[in-house]
């Protein structure tokens, strides 16, 4: 009989498509579920069939007989209930943001090292055909050695939970860097190799968010817009943007540039929506060319899938702890730049 990891969610807002994903894997089963809203706690385990349910993490870490849990909570809670279920001797996909800041990410890692158990951060826009087919790319020596870039998340009019928890900066740590950029962000690491950043200087603002509040009494303490020059101990250079609420021309902005010393790529998403193109652009023979993706010429597995299976092999996640410290570092480094109004180096 094939073996199946015994998993948990905790939150089920974004903790429901964990649901799903976990559900249709067959080495998966979801046998418990927690959230402290009782009337979602109930829907949700009627609608995916789940017979365990709790309205408080620990004890469903206790109780419920589990391998692994997944924490798809308000930001503040991803440490505390992470170290937690490590502490308990459970695997731990974490929602992104890793941490509210980069030494509760770092003792979240030393955490999952202690207790041998794997800690996974679901950067899920790597987890893309797209993604994967630029990372071949990139592997395969087409671009060379990538020493600048651009990413980039920007919406015309988006706030989620407008006055609820992601405006909340006690909750949420910061508004559409720390919800939106982190994603481009960890895209472009990725496929830059996820280099060390050495210094950061970095502005943030809250203009349009600001009179929106005001004019609908929502509560709103964080930015509306950031952005970041980064610069790496290998050169190179990334630009980081991110906002909620922007006067653009989309409605949804995604792009991320690379540029090396071969070649060049980019991805971007199509008619202010969730379906990317990837492009190529490189140099041979004396003529320039351009080369438009397909897909992936290997399986990419959804982050729900690559959890799990990482725990069966026995082997590190391809979405680490150590990278989410990195990407931590950098988003605290631009929201202290923005704050002190001067650029931010790191101790090497």
């Amino acid at each position: 009989m094939e073996q199946k990891l015994r998993i948990g969610v905790v939150g089920l807002g974004m903790g429901s498509i964990h649901l799903k994903g976990y559900q249709s894997n067959p080495h998966a089963e979801v046998a418990a579920i927690c959230d402290v809203n009782e009337e979602r706690l109930r829907a949700c385990a009627q609608e995916f069939n789940i017979e365990q349910t709790f309205t408080d993490a620990n004890e469903m870490f206790r109780k419920a007989g589990l391998d692994a849990v997944s924490i798809a909570t308000p930001n503040k809670f991803h440490a505390p209930l992470t170290i937690t279920a490590l502490k308990a001797g459970l695997h731990v996909l974490c929602e992104k943001p890793m941490a509210m800041n980069t030494k509760e990410a770092e003792r979240m890692n030393e955490a999952a090292k202690k207790a041998r158990k794997n800690l996974m951060i679901n950067f899920s826009f790597r987890f893309s055909e797209m993604s994967f087919a630029l990372k071949q790319q990139v592997d395969a020596g087409v671009i060379g050695d990538i020493y600048y870039g651009r990413t980039v998340w920007h919406r015309r009019r988006g706030i989620p939970g407008f006055g609820g928890w992601f405006t909340n900066k006690e909750l949420a740590g910061g508004g559409p860097l720390i919800d939106l950029g982190v994603h481009r962000l960890d895209l472009a690491l990725w496929l830059m190799g996820y280099p060390e950043p050495v210094v950061v200087s970095g502005s943030a603002y809250n203009v349009i968010a600001k009179e929106k509040a005001a004019q609908d009494d929502k509560a709103y303490t964080v930015e509306d817009l950031a952005c970041g020059l980064i610069k790496f101990k290998n050169g190179a250079t990334l630009i980081l943007e991110a906002s909620w609420m922007l006067n653009i021309d989309e409605d949804e902005k995604m792009i991320t540039m690379l540029c090396g010393t071969k070649g060049g790529l980019v991805q971007k998403n199509i008619g202010g929506g969730y379906d990317f193109v990837g492009e190529v652009y490189t140099e041979e023979g004396g003529h320039l060319f351009t080369k438009r993706l397909d897909r992936s010429m290997v399986p990419v597995p959804s982050p729900y899938q690559e959890f799990v299976d990482s725990i069966l092999e026995k082997r590190q996640p391809l979405a680490t702890g150590e990278q989410g410290i990195k990407v931590m570092k950098i988003l605290d480094g631009i929201y202290k730049s923005a704050e002190l109004g001067r650029e931010v180096r790191y101790r090497q």
